[in-house]
């Protein structure tokens, strides 16, 4: 009942002040109306898979005595430190220098998979996350579940879900069609998870939602089927910052967000809508948002972001027009790595010899470490009203 009661006032402190922005009404709305249940099983559950000790009373205590738990934690760990001195302190100074004037309001991530990594580093006091990808959103598994399981096989698989975004800096996706199907686990809830709790989060409750057709956030039955091609499920967490205490929401929804799925998914365009002045995060997407059949994503983007950063993966550069947006470069670029060196933007180039890019403290996406890495922070021009 605490966390429910400070959750609650949290968000009347914060509509009360006027921080909760437009932009999130709709799902700060939805999170009053139908309030995340408060349970210590999301967080007892993604501690143990991520690696961590337990609190009081965790129900998996027993088996941390066992060697096989107390070895996944080293290696864990491990990764975990690697991490840090190759990526997360990088991301923490850049967050620091060139993010904290960024305003903390929604953050939407379409292609994001479950990479709360990186979305809660970049903006680490944004109230909402909205995440968007193909995969499903999984379920949490029970603790009668996890037991039954073969354990030094099944946390090697928990490992190995990790180990392309703490490598990498982004989940590969390939790999996310052999684990977050059913072969590891039935989607994204659970890493979802362990990366919050890795960044020092704990988790307050979730609950399983979808979007109505109206586009608003309700509750879900697990055997929900829904009658068009377009389902919207997903799943809704609210947690807490360790650091300052701050409560946030994050949400996923499975969606195909190609033109041919999207156009007729008007729930899922309307929710997007009604996050109007966020800011928009793109990172490894495949250059899907370069090809003419992902042109409406990308213009619900630039139609509703107040901000946007990504790397040259995400929405190609002279879309950013001037005197629309202020841009500003980081990093180096030539050309994109490997596979995807046909996505070539010659202007973006041309951009990065002008003088005023920054440097970037970390490499990030792809090519990592093997090529120098660019991000793009643009944040829209506020027009001023024409005189009468």
């Amino acid at each position: 009942m605490l966390r429910f009661s400070l959750t609650l006032c949290l968000i009347t402190l914060l509509a009360g002040c006027g921080r909760v922005s437009s932009a999130s009404a709709q799902s700060k709305s939805s999170a009053q109306n139908n309030p995340v249940p408060a349970s210590r099983d999301a967080d007892d559950t993604a501690r143990f898979l991520a690696g961590m000790p337990g609190t009081t009373g965790s129900p998996f205590a027993k088996l941390e005595d066992d060697d096989t738990w107390k070895e996944h934690r080293e290696l864990v760990d491990a990764a975990w430190n690697k991490a840090d001195g190759d990526l997360l302190q990088g991301l923490r100074e850049f967050q620091t220098q060139e993010l904290k004037a960024v305003k903390s309001g929604p953050v939407f991530y379409p292609f994001s998979g479950p990479d709360a990594l990186m979305a809660t580093e970049y903006f680490p006091a944004s109230p909402v996350y909205v995440f968007a990808a193909l995969e499903p959103a999984g379920t949490l598994p029970s603790e009668a579940q996890i037991e039954k399981k073969e354990m030094p096989e099944y946390l090697a698989a928990m490992r190995s879900t990790m180990a392309s975004e703490l490598g990498r800096s982004f989940f590969i996706t390939r790999q996310m069609d052999k684990q977050f199907r059913g072969q590891v686990t039935d989607g994204l809830l659970v890493p979802i998870l362990q990366l919050l709790v890795r960044t020092n989060h704990t988790i307050l409750g979730f609950r399983y939602v979808r979007l109505d057709e109206q586009g608003q956030v309700i509750d879900r039955t697990l055997d929900y089927h829904a009658p068009t091609r377009y389902g919207n499920k997903g799943v809704e967490i609210e947690f807490r910052a360790d650091a300052d205490q701050s409560l946030h929401q994050l949400y996923y929804f499975s969606v195909n967000l190609a033109d041919n799925r999207l156009t007729e998914n008007k729930p899922f365009q309307t929710y997007v809508a009604s996050l109007k002045g966020s800011t928009t995060m793109f990172k490894s997407t495949s250059y899907m948002l370069h090809q003419r059949e992902f042109s409406l994503i990308r213009n619900l983007v630039l139609e509703n972001s107040a901000a946007v950063l990504q790397d040259d993966s995400g929405i190609p550069y002279h879309w950013f027009g001037a005197g629309l947006w202020q841009v500003q470069l980081y990093g180096d670029y030539d050309r994109p790595y490997g596979s995807f060196k046909y996505r070539e933007q010659v202007d973006l180039r041309e951009a990065y010899k002008q003088p005023g890019t920054k440097p970037l403290p970390m490499h990030v996406g792809y090519g990592y470490k093997k090529i120098t890495s660019n991000l793009l922070l643009a944040r829209r021009v506020a027009v001023e009203p024409k005189a009468q």
